[in-house]
Parts: C-alpha cells; sequence; structure tokens
C-alpha cells in the first residue's frame, strides 16, 4: 500500500516505485532504488519537477550489483595515494576475508555490529576493531561516489557505532630494558629500532625513511610524510649519527631500510621486533611504545612538554599530556608557590627558577 501519492511498493520487492505522469499524458512507472522512504519521496519530487519545467526526467540510475571484493580492487587502487596506504591496505584484506563475495547492496547495521562482536571475541581491542571499521565506512563512502553503492547501504553502515577505546595505555621501556632490547636485535633490526628510539617516530616513518631526508652534515631529519600531514624536523643524536654512518647506502635504492632480496622498503618488522623483546625478557611491548619509551625519558630528563610535542609531532599538547606525570617535581614545585605559611615570595622565585632550568 502507498505511503504517498505515486509512492508505493510492489509485491516481492522491497524497493518503493514511483509513479508520475509524464510530458504526454502517459503514467510513467520506475523503481526509485531504495528502500528509504524519505529518498525514494525526494526522487519522485523530482522527476515532477522536471515534468513542470519542461525538462525530460532524468532516468534513475541503476547500480550494478557490485560485490565487496570488486569495491576493495578499487579502493587499494585509489588509496596508493594515501600516507596511510601500508596499514589501511592490511585492514581492507582482513576486511576482505570475511565480506569478499558479498554484495553490496545486501550490507547491514546488524551484520557489521556482529562482525565487531567477533573481532572482540577473538581478542583483537577496540582499537583494531575501530580501524576496521573506520576502513569500511569509508570504502562505503567511495562506494556511493563511484556509484557502486547507493546512500541507503552507506547509511546502514555508518549508524555502526565505533567501539570505546582505552587509549591511557602507556608502556615504555628502562634504559637497562633500552640496551637489552637493542642487545637482541639482529642486522637491520637494530638500526630500526635505534632509531625509533632516538626519534620517536612512528612505524610507518621510520621503515618509509629515505636518505633524501636525512642531513647528517648539519644533523637533522625532515619528514614530509607524516600522519598529520605537517613536515617535522628531528635532530640527530650521536647515538643515531653513529649508526646512520655505519649503513652502508646503495645509490639505486632511495630508502634507509630495504629488504635486501627486493629493494623495496619493509612494510613490517612485527614478527622479527616480537622475537628480539622475546629474547629480551621484555614482555606487553609493541613497536610503537618506542614512541612511548622516546617520549617518557625525555619528559623524565627535564624536557618540557611542549618540545616533546614539537618533536612527537603532535598537533595540539593534548596528547602529549599524558606523559606529563614523569616531569620529576614539576607538580610538586608548582604547588609549593602557595601563599600558606608566609613565604611566597622565596616559593614563587624557586619556582620561576626551576620552570627556567627546564625550559
Amino acid at each position: 500500500m502507498a505511503k504517498h501519492k505515486g509512492l508505493y511498493k510492489q509485491k516481492g520487492s522491497d524497493f518503493y516505485w514511483l509513479r508520475y505522469v509524464g510530458h504526454d499524458g502517459k503514467v510513467i512507472r520506475e523503481s526509485a532504488k531504495t528502500t528509504n522512504f524519505k529518498e525514494a519521496q525526494a526522487k519522485l519530487e523530482n522527476q515532477r519537477r522536471a515534468i513542470r519545467e519542461g525538462k525530460a526526467p532524468e532516468p534513475i540510475k541503476r547500480i550494478s550489483n557490485f560485490t565487496f571484493r570488486q569495491l576493495s580492487e578499487q579502493y587499494l587502487t585509489w588509496a596508493e595515494r594515501q600516507r596511510s596506504f601500508r596499514s589501511k591496505r592490511g585492514f581492507i584484506l582482513q576486511l576482505v576475508d570475511v565480506f569478499g563475495n558479498l554484495p553490496l547492496r545486501s550490507f547491514n547495521t546488524m551484520q557489521v555490529e556482529q562482525f565487531q562482536t567477533r573481532r572482540i571475541e577473538k581478542g583483537n581491542k577496540p582499537a583494531t576493531v575501530n580501524r576496521l571499521l573506520a576502513t569500511m565506512k569509508h570504502m562505503f563512502t567511495k562506494a556511493v561516489q563511484w556509484e557502486m553503492a547507493d546512500d541507503s547501504t552507506f547509511k546502514k553502515i555508518r549508524q555502526v557505532r565505533l567501539l570505546e577505546e582505552n587509549n591511557r595505555r602507556l608502556r615504555y621501556l628502562s634504559k637497562e630494558e633500552c640496551k637489552e632490547l637493542l642487545r637482541n636485535c639482529n642486522g637491520y633490526l637494530n638500526a630500526i629500532v635505534t632509531f625509533a628510539l632516538n626519534t620517536g617516530c612512528r612505524r610507518g616513518e621510520v621503515l618509509s625513511v629515505k636518505w633524501d631526508n636525512i642531513d647528517l652534515t648539519h644533523g637533522f631529519i625532515r619528514l614530509d610524510r607524516t600522519k598529520n600531514g605537517e613536515c617535522r624536523d628531528i635532530p640527530i643524536n650521536d647515538d643515531l649519527k653513529a649508526v646512520l654512518q655505519s649503513i652502508t647506502r646503495r645509490l639505486d635504492i632511495p630508502y634507509v631500510f630495504f629488504d635486501e632480496t627486493t629493494g623495496k622498503p619493509f612494510n613490517d618488522v612485527k614478527r622479527s621486533f616480537q622475537t628480539a623483546c622475546r629474547r629480551a625478557g621484555i614482555t606487553d611491548f609493541h613497536f610503537h611504545d618506542l614512541r612511548h619509551t622516546f617520549a617518557s625519558h625525555l619528559v623524565m630528563g627535564g624536557v618540557d612538554i611542549t618540545t616533546v610535542s614539537k618533536l612527537l609531532g603532535h598537533k595540539s599538547l593534548t596528547m602529549t599530556l599524558r606523559y606529563s606525570h614523569l616531569s620529576p617535581n614539576h607538580l610538586q614545585n608548582a604547588v609549593n608557590v602557595l601563599d600558606i605559611t608566609g613565604n611566597a615570595d622565596e616559593k614563587r622565585t624557586a619556582y620561576l627558577l626551576h620552570s627556567q632550568a627546564v625550559n
């Protein structure tokens, strides 16, 4: 039964159908290609408006029955231009393993929420599941733009909410643990870990760094493909300089770290890194925690949060403030300026002198 004059459903079809009168007075019936009432209503009004204005109504485009695998092939080609392509490619392949042969028009909210539940039960962390969902959502955004899926399908995916994440994990190594880890890193991995510990770079930034980014003469590294899209300069300390000088540079390969069998940069070092951690007796530690280690030791060494934030490439201090509790005596010196005992001037002077020394 029609909910609106000129709008109805046919038996056996989930789509709404349009009924309107054309220029010649004949009744035109066509599928709205959507199960959403408001969308169908809008399409009906567009066709009627065209008739009133003396224009030929545009035929409603029929979207082919594309599968998720077909979308992934198109999306992978498009995503190669993105800085995060390496990690995103992994998420896409995981999604294809689950949804590869499923038609795009068959996706619904419950189906994707069940996928979230299965991944959590499998042991994935909320952050990992969220990255998968975010990748899927953007794939469907492009699918609509490329006319591989309609808006009604995308809206079902968009209704799935991200899981709550615990972003307060802060795992870092002591100096002794850092030394033990490096002792157990063989070959190229030793240089990669040293680079990460002394620059605070993300894994992708480390593995994609080129010799053109490194200026040993003036002592800095310029990263032009960072996560936030902005250039970042990182000073080269003595430890890192010694490692970089020890690497034999091949003129035919622009990358600092690469697979000698293929000549291409490493996609990942997860397996070799976990092996090194196990040999060193280090548990619950990931490659990204080397970045936490870099920041934590700077703060514990008295470097101010603003400088640490700049070295990490954070756009705001919000992310960097997670390390603030490691600053030695910072909070204690701050509360000492209170004038409870009448010695505020002396305490304020001491606090200002400390702050100037830190900054």
